[in-house]
């Protein structure tokens, strides 16, 4: 009898997930309290959301369709992606509006905070973050940030309400441990008295700002209130990840991922963290992700195990015209498209509480670059798959007026159940892009 089911042919206790060289024992499932006379057959499979930006972008002529609508035609790059066409729509006409630049646009894609490159630039909340904000703590992590090559202490796809960077973790062994391995009695004291030790600052906080408020302005006040609020958030947080520490993770059977070090190694490196980002989805790690995949840090790397870069990735993407340089970014962009294509075959494939996890994860791949060969920073190319969507449709818009990005995100929010109007430049949502139900 297969081990992971029972005599019933339901699925046992021990329910096992096979990849990236690890076994893992995952904990209690929704359907295992369903064998057993609870109420979870009745509790709908959360939905969650993977956001990806390639800082360098793709070239744009093989990325976008020529033609528009359901009936459009596939373009050198989606034809990757054929077997998901009714499971993508494709956007053209997007962008951030006064967000140029070049790339120091990359920190704003999820951000849309106006003029990065003037002088005293302050980012705002990132998307993740805003709607980890407004889920809640539902699962261990209330979002990841992940890179890949990433530049860890200048770039990051997630920003705090503050306009805070919020590194990105680029270790696939550092994120395994995080969420499967427990730790002993000691650490997990140690790391719970941590937290104490912060939720006492904080109250000393509280109770100074508390006797400060009565002695200034109504102005300062307000700012104060602000600055309060977001304190008790930080409490709360702190709170809740208390209770977490204290929830046991799932099982491991198994070492961690090894890390791929060599950062030539970068479309390895890109489908390991996919298949991390897989695995967190699946054992309900978290239900936010965010992946830069940090081009411009990229040295000269491994197109195939025959073909290597001309350039560093930056340089190669500054290709001049240069007919050898844009055959080897469209082998390159072929390759990402690759990539993509086995992580959403992987979704797809894999069930959970009925639908696969691509039905109920929305995926975007896009980029804060339209041509990183001029530091063009509109018509970004922007591709968005499962997640609920009716899909299948090529949507165009302004070539030369852009629609806000925005929209397209005040969407995704709303999808996840999130009661926004409203996010950065935002008009509204988007036109065009409506849920299946």
């Amino acid at each position: 009898m297969d081990p992971r089911f029972d005599q019933h042919g339901t699925t046992s206790r021990r329910r096992f997930l096979r990849g990236i060289g690890v076994v893992l024992g995952l904990p209690l499932l929704e359907s295992d309290r369903d064998i057993r006379g609870g109420e979870a057959s009745s509790s709908p499979a959360p939905r969650r959301m993977l956001l990806i930006s390639n800082n360098l972008g793709v070239l744009p002529g093989p990325f976008f369709p020529s033609d528009v609508g359901e009936n459009y035609t596939l373009s050198p790059y989606l034809d990757h992606l054929r077997d998901f066409r009714d499971d993508i729509t494709v956007f053209s006409g997007l962008s951030h509006p006064n967000v140029v630049g070049g790339h120091s646009t990359e920190n704003c894609f999820l951000t849309g905070a106006k003029d990065p490159t003037g002088s005293g630039f302050r980012n705002t909340i990132s998307l993740d973050q805003f709607a980890a904000e407004h889920l809640g703590q539902q699962t261990r992590f209330a979002s990841l940030n992940l890179g890949v090559n990433v530049d860890r202490a200048n770039r990051s796809l997630s920003w705090s309400r503050d306009g805070v960077l919020l590194p990105a973790e680029d270790r696939p062994s550092a994120l395994f441990r995080r969420m499967f391995v427990q730790g002993n009695r000691r650490e997990v004291a140690r790391r719970l008295h941590q937290l104490k030790e912060q939720g006492s600052i904080l109250d000393v906080l509280l109770d100074d700002m508390n006797s400060y408020q009565r002695r200034i302005g109504k102005g300062d006040r307000e700012r104060l209130d602000q600055y309060v609020t977001s304190i008790r958030s930080l409490e709360q947080r702190l709170h809740t990840a208390g209770q977490w520490e204290q929830t046991p993770k799932p099982s491991v059977d198994g070492d961690p991922p090894k890390d791929i070090l060599d950062r030539s190694q970068f479309f390895p490196k890109f489908e390991l963290m996919l298949s991390m980002v897989h695995l967190a989805f699946e054992s309900d790690s978290t239900r936010i992700v965010t992946l830069m995949v940090d081009g411009f840090a990229t040295p000269v790397f491994e197109i195939t195990e025959k073909e290597r870069s001309l350039n560093g990735y930056h340089n190669l993407s500054h290709h001049g015209q240069s007919a050898e340089k844009i055959a080897q970014l469209q082998r390159i962009d072929h390759e990402q498209m690759r990539v993509l294509k086995r992580f959403l075959d992987q979704l797809a494939s894999t069930s959970d509480r009925g639908p696969s996890l691509l039905d109920q994860t929305i995926v975007l791949f896009g980029s804060n670059m339209g041509d990183a060969n001029v530091h063009n920073n509109t018509n970004l190319p922007i591709l968005l798959a499962g997640g609920g969507f009716r899909h299948g449709k090529h949507l165009a818009f302004d070539q030369a007026n852009n629609a806000p990005l925005c929209n397209l995100y005040v969407s995704l929010l709303q999808r996840l159940g999130i009661e926004a109007e409203h996010f950065a430049s935002s008009t509204g949502t988007l036109t065009g892009l409506n849920q299946v139900g």
